[in-house]
């Protein structure tokens, strides 16, 4: 089943292809959403993976959680569902 993971910290340069090939060193990557501030069409700073299974959520949260990635420690944990 998949797995939602919520990305938090991103450098403003962190693309969705980026965030795809880092997420997919650890498993099948489903999809990549970076959440976009509507009026100015930047990167709000945090984004969504969507990964294959558990195994492979597990594996990224425990290997990315805390890592530099384009500069920044990025946070990253099981998303929480939407209110």
């Amino acid at each position: 089943m998949a797995v939602q993971l919520y990305v938090g910290n991103l450098s403003y340069s962190t693309t969705e292809d980026g965030l795809k090939s880092t997420f997919g060193e650890f498993g099948e990557v489903i999809s990549a959403k970076i959440v976009m501030d509507r009026d100015t069409g930047r990167s709000k700073g945090f984004g969504f993976v969507e990964m294959a299974d558990q195994a492979a959520a597990d594996k990224a949260i425990s290997r990315l959680d805390g890592k530099d990635l384009g500069g920044r420690n990025i946070k990253v944990n099981i998303a929480k569902p939407k209110k």
